[in-house]
């Protein structure tokens, strides 16, 4: 009998150690369960956070969106104001060529003769009454004899 206590102590021992393995291998799948679980979690948790931050870029992009259409209008806008504006300067600067063509000519024509200095002379002795009416004459009026000059800031709003 001897020898059937030494095989049922092995059994005995061989039992324990098959419980024993059972019980670490019942544990092991118990934390991998939960270490399953806490990963799971990681990743709703990650992917709510990604669907938060989509959201809120979603709506920065409908933001810089608004921000560029209403720019670009504004540009637009401007340029065409701007193309206004460089068709009035075009036009002023023609009118104000003009004028002072036209006030140089009159000048030209109707101003003192200063190259006929002897003529003048003579007039002056001969007829006095002519240096009367060149002083009455528009066309030798201070201000006229000044070309024109125009700015931005005198502009014509139309």
């Amino acid at each position: 009998m001897a020898t059937s206590s030494g095989s049922s102590a092995t059994q005995i021992n061989s039992g324990s150690e098959e419980a024993l393995m059972d019980e670490r291998k019942r544990k092991r799948m118990i934390s991998n369960r939960e270490s399953a679980r806490r990963s799971r979690m990681r990743k709703q948790k990650h992917l709510d956070d990604l669907m938060t931050q989509l959201t809120q870029l979603q709506k920065q992009n409908h933001e810089i969106i608004t921000n560029i259409n209403f720019t670009t209008q504004h540009l637009l806008n401007v340029e065409s104001e701007n193309s206004v504006l460089r068709a009035q300067l075009n036009e002023l600067t023609h009118r104000l060529q003009s004028l002072n063509e036209i006030i140089s000519f009159l000048n030209d024509d109707h101003g003192d003769d200063d190259d006929d200095d002897d003529k003048t002379s003579i007039d002056h002795f001969t007829q006095p009454a002519v240096a009367d009416t060149s002083f009455l004459n528009p066309f030798h009026l201070a201000y006229l004899n000044q070309p024109i000059m125009a700015s931005a800031d005198n502009t014509f709003q139309y």
